[in-house]
C-alpha cells in the first residue's frame, strides 16, 4: 500500500472544545461569530471532547503539509487504522480507504454535513473530486459506527469535511508540483475578503495528471470550486459548487503474479486487444477509458437564533454523467472469465467476436439537511436534526464497433450492431433519517452522551444487471423499504488534569447496495447469495492524556456484526469488489497513540493497531457446485492483523522536515483463511501460489523550506520534495483472489483450474517503488 506523509499529524487531539473545528482560520477577533457560523453545518454530526468515541481531527496546516498531489485517502493514510489503494500504484486516480478492514461502501462521507456517498454503490469515488482537499478546513474521522450523521450507513468510519471558510482578508494562492511519472498538479486559489462588511467570494482552479506507476494508468482531473457567501450579525448564507472532470485509462483489472513474472511488475492487462502463439499481447485499445463529471451544488443557510442556539438548513443537487469505454477481445475474454452472456450471447452459438462497448450513467442526487444545535457553554449541548434525499440513476450500454465480417442469427443479431442499447435500466433511491443528541454533564468531569437515529431507505430497481435482453417490460424487480433504528450511549469522564475516561456502545444498519443485487438476481438459486441489510453492535472504551509536551490514548472496540457484507476477493465483470453476507462476524481491536514533543523543534507521533477479525463458521462450496464445508472460523479478508505508523517531524524557523513510516501486516485475499492455493505451471508441475497481500514497511521523507518575500508583495513561499518509499519497497496495495476448492483426503485445499499458476484465479495491484513529488507554493 502506498504511504503517503503528512507533516507535523497530530494523531489525536483531547483539548478541542465543542466548536474546535470552526476556528483553524486565521480570523480577526473580532470575527469569532462570522467564523463560527461558517461552521455550524458540520456541528451536528461532529465529535467533540466530550464524545465517548473514537476519532482524529486534522487542521487546514496538516491537510496541506500532504497535499501535493495525492487524493484524499493518502491524506488520511496514517491516521489509526486504516489502510489505502491505489489502482495506478503511486495515489493518483481511483483511490480508496479501508478503515479497521472495511471496505469503502461502509464508509459515510460528508461535507458540511451533506452526503456525498453514492446513492447505489454507497461508495466515494474521490477521482471524481480531483484536489478538494484544497478546498477543506478541516476533517474528522470517527472510527467505527461513529455518531448519527446523514447518508450512507456507517459501519467503518464516518469521514466529515469542512470546506474553506470564506476569510476576511483577500488574498491569492498558487500551488505547483511535479515528479515521477509525469506527476503534476497545478492550483489557483483566490478571495477577495469581506466586501462591504458582508460579501465575500473564494474559488479555486485545479488541474492534476499523471501516467502512474502501471503501464497506460494515466490519469486527467481538473476541477474548480466557487464559493460566495452573505455574512450578517447572526446570519450566514453560502452558496458553493464544485466539479471534477475526470479521464483515467483501465488499471482495475490487476494481474496475476504469473503475469507480472512474465511481462513485468508494471504489466497492466486492461486494454490487450488479443496475445499471439506465444502468449504475447498484440496490441492495446488507446480508449480504454473511463470519463465521468460530477457537479454538486450546496445552499447553505446558518442562524444564530439566540445566545445558546444555531440552525442550520442546507439544500443540495449533484449530477453526475459520464461512461467508461472497454475493448473486448474474444482473447481476452476466454483468458480472464468474462462471458459474452454479457451480450446475451454464448460460445457454442459460435458468436465470439471483438467490440468495443460502453457502459454509461447519468444521475441525479438532491435533497435537505437541517439541525438545530443548543449549547448553554455549561454543562448541556443537544442537537435535533436528521435529512430527505433522493436519488434517481439511469444506466444503459451500447455496442459501439464490432469486427466486421461477423454473421450472426436472430435473436441475438441485433447484439453486433453498431449503436445498439443493450441494456437500460433506472433505480430510484430515497433515504430520509431524523436524530436527536444530547451530551449532558451530570457533575463536574462526567458527561453522559445519547445519540438515537431513526433512518428510512427506499429502494426500487429495475435491472441490477448489464445483461442484454433483461427485464425488457421495465418493471421494477427490486422495490425494497427498510426501517433502521441506530441507538448509541455512552459516558465520559475527566478524571484529573488532562486524563479522561469514556466508554459507549452503538447500533448500526446498512441496507444492500446496487452489486448486492446484482449477484442475487445473477445467482437465483443460491441462497446465500439473496442480499440481506446489515447490523452492527459496536463497544468503545478508552483512555486518553495530555499535557503540554505528551499525549497518549489507548482505545478498545468490538464490533459484533450480523450479516455482515464482506468482500468475497471476488470482481465482477468491471472489475467491482463482490460481496456476501456472513451470518456471525466480529473485529476486535485495540488502537493506541501517543505524541511527544521534548523540545519546540522536534515532535514524534505514534499510533498502532492490534486487531482480530473473523468470521464464524466460513461455508464454501467445493468446485462440484454441491457440496459445502464449513471451515469453522477464518479471518476476515482485508483486515490486517497489525497496522503501525510512526512520524518523526523536525522544524527549526522555516524549514521542516519529517520522516514517516508505516508497517501493515498479511491481508487474506477471501475469507476462507487459505494463505495459498495448489496450481499447475505450463509444464505441468505444481506450485502454490500466495492469497495474500504480503506484509511490507514503507518510509517516505517530506523536506520543505518556508520564507517570506515582502517586497515583491509574497507573504509566503514554500518549497519542498517528498521522496516516497526510500527503501524502494515492492508490495502489493490490492488484490482479488477466486480460488477454486476441492476436497483432498478429507480435507480441503485451495486450487486454480483457470489457468497457469495463479493466472485467472488471483490479481494483485502493485505500488510504486521509490518516487517523489516536488512541490511549490506562493501566497499573495
Amino acid at each position: 500500500m502506498k504511504v503517503f506523509n503528512f507533516l507535523r499529524f497530530r494523531f489525536f487531539t483531547v483539548s478541542s472544545c465543542f466548536f474546535s473545528p470552526l476556528f483553524v482560520a486565521a480570523m480577526q477577533p473580532d470575527s469569532l461569530d462570522y467564523v463560527e457560523l461558517q461552521g455550524v453545518q458540520v456541528v451536528s454530526t461532529r465529535a467533540s471532547n466530550k464524545t465517548p468515541m473514537a476519532y482524529s481531527d486534522l487542521s487546514q496546516e496538516q491537510i496541506k503539509a500532504v497535499n501535493v498531489g495525492v487524493d484524499i485517502p493518502y491524506v488520511l493514510s496514517l491516521t489509526p487504522s486504516v489502510t489505502t489503494t491505489s489502482d495506478a500504484g503511486n495515489g493518483i486516480g481511483y483511490t480508496t480507504l479501508r478503515v479497521r478492514g472495511t471496505d469503502p461502501s461502509r464508509i459515510n462521507i460528508t461535507a458540511n454535513g451533506i452526503p456525498l456517498n453514492d446513492a447505489e454503490s454507497a461508495s466515494v469515488f474521490w477521482v471524481n473530486m480531483g484536489d478538494f482537499a484544497s478546498s477543506v478546513q478541516s476533517m474528522q474521522i470517527q472510527r467505527g459506527v461513529g455518531t448519527s450523521t446523514n447518508g450512507a450507513g456507517a459501519f467503518g468510519a464516518t469521514v466529515n469535511m469542512l470546506t474553506e471558510n470564506i476569510g476576511t482578508k483577500p488574498y491569492v494562492g498558487i500551488g505547483l508540483s511535479g515528479g515521477s511519472y509525469y506527476s503534476h498538479k497545478e492550483t489557483l486559489r483566490f478571495a477577495t475578503g469581506l466586501l462591504g462588511g458582508h460579501w465575500g467570494v473564494q474559488g479555486r482552479l485545479s488541474n492534476i495528471g499523471s501516467k502512474g506507476y502501471l503501464d497506460r494508468a494515466a490519469t486527467k482531473l481538473n476541477s474548480y470550486m466557487l464559493q460566495a457567501g452573505y455574512f450578517g450579525e447572526s446570519t450566514v448564507v453560502k452558496f458553493i459548487t464544485w466539479n471534477g472532470v475526470e479521464e483515467t485509462y483501465h488499471a482495475w483489472n490487476y494481474t496475476s503474479k504469473y503475469e507480472q513474472e512474465r511481462y513485468g511488475r508494471t504489466y497492466n492487462s486492461c486494454g490487450v486487444m488479443g496475445y499471439d502463439a506465444e502468449g504475447n499481447p498484440t496490441g492495446y485499445y488507446n480508449d480504454q477509458t473511463d470519463n465521468y463529471h460530477q457537479q454538486n451544488y450546496q445552499l447553505l443557510w446558518n442562524q444564530h437564533l439566540a445566545n445558546m442556539l444555531t440552525m442550520n438548513v442546507g439544500l443540495h443537487y449533484t449530477k453526475g454523467q459520464g461512461y467508461y469505454q472497454q475493448y473486448q477481445s474474444a482473447g481476452t475474454q476466454a483468458m480472464y472469465g468474462t462471458s459474452w452472456k454479457t451480450f446475451g450471447l454464448s460460445t457454442d452459438e459460435g458468436l465470439l467476436a471483438d467490440l468495443v462497448d460502453q457502459q454509461k450513467m447519468d444521475n441525479d442526487f438532491f435533497g435537505v439537511v437541517a439541525s438545530v444545535n443548543y449549547d448553554n457553554r455549561q454543562n448541556l449541548q443537544a442537537t435535533l436534526g436528521g435529512g430527505w434525499n433522493r436519488y434517481r440513476g439511469d444506466q444503459f450500454g451500447h455496442i459501439v464497433w464490432t469486427e466486421p465480417g461477423i454473421v450472426t442469427t436472430p435473436p441475438t443479431a441485433d447484439a453486433f450492431s453498431p449503436d445498439f442499447e443493450y441494456y437500460r435500466n433506472r433505480a430510484y433511491k430515497t433515504d430520509f433519517n431524523v436524530y436527536g443528541k444530547v451530551n449532558y454533564e451530570l457533575v463536574r468531569g462526567l458527561s453522559v452522551f445519547a445519540d438515537m437515529q431513526y433512518r428510512h431507505v427506499g429502494y426500487r430497481l429495475q435491472n441490477p444487471t448489464v445483461a442484454y435482453g433483461m427485464n425488457t417490460d421495465g418493471s421494477y424487480v427490486i422495490d425494497n423499504c427498510y426501517d433502521f433504528f441506530n441507538p448509541k450511549a455512552g459516558v465520559n469522564y475527566n478524571v484529573g488534569r488532562g486524563h479522561r475516561l469514556y466508554a459507549s456502545y452503538g447500533m448500526g444498519h446498512k441496507e444492500p447496495v446496487r452489486n448486492n443485487f446484482m449477484q442475487q438476481i445473477a445467482n437465483p438459486d443460491r441462497p446465500d447469495a439473496v442480499a440481506k441489510a446489515e447490523r452492527l453492535g459496536d463497544l468503545e472504551v478508552g483512555y486518553k492524556y495530555q499535557s503540554g509536551r505528551f499525549s497518549a490514548g489507548v482505545n478498545v472496540y468490538w464490533m459484533n456484526y450480523t450479516d455482515q457484507l464482506v468482500l468475497t476477493g471476488e470482481l465482477n465483470l468491471i472489475g467491482e469488489a463482490l460481496t456476501k453476507n456472513l451470518d456471525k462476524s466480529y473485529r476486535l481491536g485495540v488502537e493506541l497513540e501517543a505524541a511527544w514533543k521534548p523540545v519546540d523543534w522536534f515532535r514524534w507521533d505514534v499510533n498502532a493497531t492490534w486487531s482480530r477479525n473473523r468470521v464464524k463458521d466460513m461455508v464454501v462450496t467445493l468446485n462440484d457446485n454441491v457440496t459445502n464445508v464449513n471451515l469453522g472460523d477464518q479471518p476476515l479478508a482485508f483486515s490486517p492483523d497489525l497496522i503501525f505508523n510512526n512520524v518523526f517531524t523536525l522544524q527549526y524557523r522555516g524549514l521542516k522536515a519529517s520522516l514517516q513510516s508505516q508497517y501493515v501486516s498479511d491481508q487474506y485475499l477471501t475469507n476462507t483463511g487459505f494463505k495459498e492455493m495448489v496450481c499447475r505451471d505450463a509444464a505441468g508441475n505444481e506450485t502454490r501460489e500466495t492469497l495474500l497481500l504480503k506484509r511490507h514497511f514503507n518510509t517516505n521523507i517530506d523536506l520543505s523550506y518556508s520564507f517570506g518575500w515582502a517586497s515583491c508583495g509574497i507573504k509566503n513561499i514554500t518549497a519542498g520534495v517528498t521522496l516516497y518509499n526510500v527503501f524502494n519497497s515492492k508490495y502489493d496495495n490490492n488484490g482479488w483472489a477466486a480460488p477454486q476448492f476441492v476436497s483432498d483426503g478429507g480435507s480441503v485445499k485451495a486450487v486454480n483450474e483457470w489457468g497457469c499458476r495463479d493466472e485467472g484465479a488471483a490479481g494483485f495491484a502493485p505500488s510504486a517503488p521509490f518516487n517523489f513529488m516536488a512541490h511549490l507554493s506562493l501566497d499573495f
